[in-house]
C-alpha cells in the first residue's frame, strides 16, 4: 500500500476569475503563484515558500456554471478499483478516471450524500506532507456532511479512515464532531452532520494555516471577500473562521493564536 493512500494530497480552486484569485489568497494565505507550464492548459500553482500547496483553474466551460468552489483530492493506489468501490458504497462518479499528461490520473466523484471530491493517482513518489499547523498550508480537512454516521461508514469503508476523537458538541446543537486520521495517524480532519440552517448542500471544506487570525481575518475582508463566522477557539487552542473569498469560494482559516 502507498504510503498516502486515503491522504488529502492535493488542493485545486475552481474559479471565475484566476488572476483574482492570485490576488487575493497571496495577500491572505501568504501564498506565492505560477504558472504550471502544463500543455494543453492553463494552470496556476500556488507555492507556500518553496513548497507547492494548491492548484487554481478556469471553472471549465463544460461544468455548465459551477459555481468557484475549492476542492480536495485524495491519494489512492488504484484509481478504477476505488471508483468502482465509490458506486457500490452508494456513492456517484461525475468524471470518470482520465490521464493527467505527465502527472497522473484523477477522476470526479462524491459520497452518497452528494459531497464532492476528487482521486488522484500517480507512480511519482509525493512528497511528504508538512505538519498540519505549518502557516500557508492546508491543516484540517472538514466535511459538512448528510449524515454523520453515514458519512463515515462511506469513508471508512472506501479509504480505510479510522476515528479519533469524538468532540461532543451537543449543547451548541451541532451533535458529534468526529475527527479521523489515515492509517491511526495524527487526526487531518473532522466529520460532523451539516447543520440544518446551513444553506449548503453537504461538502468537504478546507483550512489554510495563517499566523494570527485577526490580521489574517483583515486581509480577506480588504481584499473583497467576507467572513461568515466570529473567530471562533476550537480544541487544541487553534482559532478559526470560515470565509468566501471574492469570487464565493468557501474556504476557512486557522491559526494557533488570535
Amino acid at each position: 500500500m502507498h504510503k498516502d493512500y486515503g491522504r488529502f494530497c492535493w488542493y485545486e480552486l475552481m474559479t471565475p476569475d484566476v488572476p483574482a484569485a492570485e490576488r487575493f489568497y497571496a495577500s491572505a494565505v501568504g501564498w506565492s503563484t505560477r504558472d504550471s507550464g502544463m500543455e494543453g492548459m492553463n494552470y496556476t500553482l500556488a507555492y507556500a515558500g518553496e513548497s507547492q500547496v494548491a492548484g487554481m483553474m478556469e471553472v471549465p466551460a463544460e461544468a455548465g456554471g459551477m459555481p468557484a468552489m475549492w476542492m480536495g483530492y485524495i491519494f489512492t493506489d488504484d484509481i478504477e478499483k476505488t471508483v468502482k468501490d465509490i458506486a457500490a458504497n452508494g456513492g456517484a462518479i461525475h468524471r470518470q478516471p482520465e490521464d493527467i499528461p505527465g502527472v497522473g490520473r484523477f477522476a470526479v466523484v462524491a459520497d452518497p450524500h452528494g459531497a464532492v471530491f476528487c482521486l488522484f493517482n500517480t507512480e511519482d513518489d509525493a512528497p511528504d506532507q508538512p505538519g498540519m499547523m505549518k502557516p500557508g498550508h492546508i491543516g484540517w480537512n472538514e466535511l459538512m456532511a448528510g449524515d454523520l454516521d453515514g458519512a463515515w461508514d462511506f469513508y471508512a469503508k472506501t479509504f480505510g479512515w479510522t476515528k479519533d476523537r469524538a468532540v461532543d458538541m451537543s449543547e451548541g446543537g451541532m451533535g458529534i464532531y468526529q475527527t479521523f486520521s489515515v492509517r491511526g495517524g495524527d487526526a487531518v480532519g473532522g466529520i460532523m452532520t451539516k447543520p440544518a440552517d446551513l444553506p449548503a448542500p453537504p461538502f468537504w471544506g478546507y483550512y489554510f494555516v495563517v499566523e494570527g487570525l485577526d490580521a489574517a481575518g483583515r486581509r480577506v475582508t480588504d481584499g473583497g471577500g467576507r467572513i461568515l463566522m466570529e473567530p471562533m477557539e476550537v480544541p487544541g487552542g487553534a482559532w478559526i473562521i470560515n470565509c468566501l473569498d471574492p469570487q464565493g469560494a468557501h474556504f476557512s482559516l486557522v491559526a494557533m493564536t488570535r
